[in-house]
């Protein structure tokens, strides 16, 4: 690893075979989740180890750049993003929050009547159309309580972010993952965000809270996207 430096700014850099990183392999290389772990564990080490000294901006993994003139080059045409980026993370580090539920225990009560008397056909679709409005009923109270559990954690952040729920391949987990968010928090209330996530997991026991961090701000750093980002020489991923 190295420092390329210009206008003020310095980006960790590093070379890596073309061979591995064009278009072709990366795109093989990113179907391959040994690698992609390995590699992108490598990446966040590089960016952890980078936060120690100062405020970083995580740029997204595998971004490319065909030499260090084009890496100085984008550290001036993006100064004034990279520095007001710089200065809205300053003192605030990114925490993770989960939030996994049994859709069992948000169906609604089983000896409410559902009907389904009359012919054995008729007797199945109604059981049928009762257990889907179950799952749809459970889904929504439980996406309402994710909702209450956000709202609380938001208080005490100065930007969120909400991602996708993981894949249950990735991620090995049962039952419905109803938040998976990320919360720009002060450092000075770190440890009251996480006493805050402690508080709700016992608040509402029918949800299973996970937190992490601190962690790099990796879901408030990314620069606003430019029209040369398209180009062969960069190729974000």
């Amino acid at each position: 690893m190295r420092l390329v430096e210009s206008a003020g700014l310095a980006a960790v850099v590093g070379s890596v075979p073309l061979a591995d990183f064009d278009e072709d392999a990366l795109r093989d290389h990113l179907e391959d989740l040994e690698w992609l772990e390995r590699t992108a564990r490598a990446h966040h080490r590089v960016i952890n180890g980078a936060a120690r000294h100062g405020q970083v901006i995580p740029l997204r993994f595998a971004t490319l750049y065909h030499d260090d003139d084009r890496v100085r080059a984008m550290l001036r045409e993006r100064r004034d993003d990279f520095t007001a980026t710089l200065r809205r993370v300053a003192g605030r580090t990114e925490w993770g929050v989960k939030a996994y539920v049994d859709p069992r225990s948000f169906l609604p009560d089983p000896d409410e009547p559902t009907g389904g008397e009359g012919s054995p056909g008729t007797a199945y679709l109604m059981r049928r159309r009762a257990q889907r409005q179950d799952q749809e009923t459970a889904h929504l109270r439980a996406t309402e309580r994710a909702e209450e559990i956000h709202a609380s954690l938001a208080a005490l952040a100065v930007a969120t972010a909400a991602h996708p729920p993981q894949d249950t391949a990735l991620a090995a987990y049962e039952g419905w993952m109803v938040l998976n968010n990320s919360y720009l928090v002060p450092d000075a209330l770190s440890e009251e965000f996480t006493a805050l996530v402690t508080d709700l997991g016992a608040r509402y026991p029918a949800v299973t809270l996970e937190v992490s961090g601190p962690w790099p701000p990796y879901s408030f750093t990314a620069p606003p996207k430019r029209a040369e980002d398209a180009q062969p020489e960069e190729t974000p991923s």
